[in-house]
């Protein structure tokens, strides 16, 4: 399958890996389905819909910032960031990740009920 996007051009990919997410993301409930592009020497993965190719979140995994993160049905947590031109402003979404499984390509967004778990949680920090 090829998809084109401003960010990546025209890209291909197999149907196989396609991301099924049954209730959208928060905000974006009616794209479905996602595809996941990692780019050599990339910090970030991108989750790009498959229904609006434009549309493109970039997503960290969060156990890679917080180990003992909570677990959900056997997927992998992701926070999606929010980029900005200085790094020192660049944040993720602690607090509601992206819990994906690729085992069985399905994706879903939950809300943790933790408080310690931020929303603009910073990425990086000055020495």
């Amino acid at each position: 399958m090829k998809l084109q996007n401003q960010q990546f051009g025209e890209f291909e990919f197999d149907e196989k890996i396609i991301l099924h997410f049954a209730d959208g993301l928060l905000g974006f409930e009616e794209f479905k389905k996602f595809v996941l592009i990692t780019k050599d020497n990339d910090l970030f993965f991108w989750l790009t819909s498959i229904d609006e190719p434009e549309l493109v979140f970039p997503i960290f995994p969060v156990k890679m910032i917080e180990e003992n993160y909570p677990d959900y049905n056997e997927s992998e947590p992701f926070g999606i960031v929010k980029l900005d031109k200085d790094p020192l402003n660049i944040s993720i979404n602690l607090k509601a990740p992206v819990y994906i499984n690729q085992k069985n390509n399905t994706g879903e967004q939950k809300i943790i009920d933790k408080e310690n778990y931020q929303v603009d949680y910073k990425l990086f920090t000055e020495n």
